[in-house]
């Protein structure tokens, strides 16, 4: 279930298709579960392999069966974790989205630290034009402080905030 914190156990020998190459595939298919990858006959270059293409972990057979699961339960809370975030960044991205062309304007002059009085100076307009754009992306962006906006849009590169 695509909709559900999961994770990957791979087994390096699998008919077909071996573990490492199932788990580069599904990567590019946008499919990035975490990864354990189980093998009888690791070798350092395979284990250097498997993490590189970000695997969690490397493990030899035979291995503790509870060392497996408790590998599994880490997997899963990190996906969790992961799945978490993305949904709090696409939610914000959805609000950024919202803004308008002079709200954005807005919004980066004053994360950048301009007082309202030097972003009205820059965008040419008034004091009290600044306030009511800043008071609408405060809104839109549902935060109560200027800290709270700026820790958004910190999670933003250039190129995502201004999409």
């Amino acid at each position: 279930d695509v909709n559900r914190p999961g994770c990957l156990v791979l087994d390096i020998r699998m008919p077909g298709m071996n573990g490492l190459e199932l788990h580069q595939t599904l990567i590019s298919r946008g499919m990035a579960l975490p990864a354990i990858i189980i093998t009888g006959f690791g070798d350092v270059s395979l284990a250097v392999q498997a993490m590189k293409q970000g695997a969690v972990d490397f493990v030899e057979k035979p291995f503790h069966n509870q060392h497996l699961l408790d590998l599994i339960q880490r997997c899963v809370r990190r996906d969790a974790q992961s799945r978490h975030v993305e949904a709090a960044r696409s939610e914000n991205r959805n609000k950024l989205s919202s803004l308008t062309r002079r709200e954005r304007e807005v919004l980066d002059l004053v994360v950048s630290g301009k007082s309202n009085r030097e972003t009205a100076e820059l965008l040419d307009i008034s004091l009290k034009t600044v306030e009511v754009h800043r008071s609408h992306v405060m809104d839109k962006m549902d935060v109560a402080s200027l800290a709270n906006l700026v820790q958004i849009i910190a999670t933003f590169d250039d190129s995502q905030r201004t999409r």
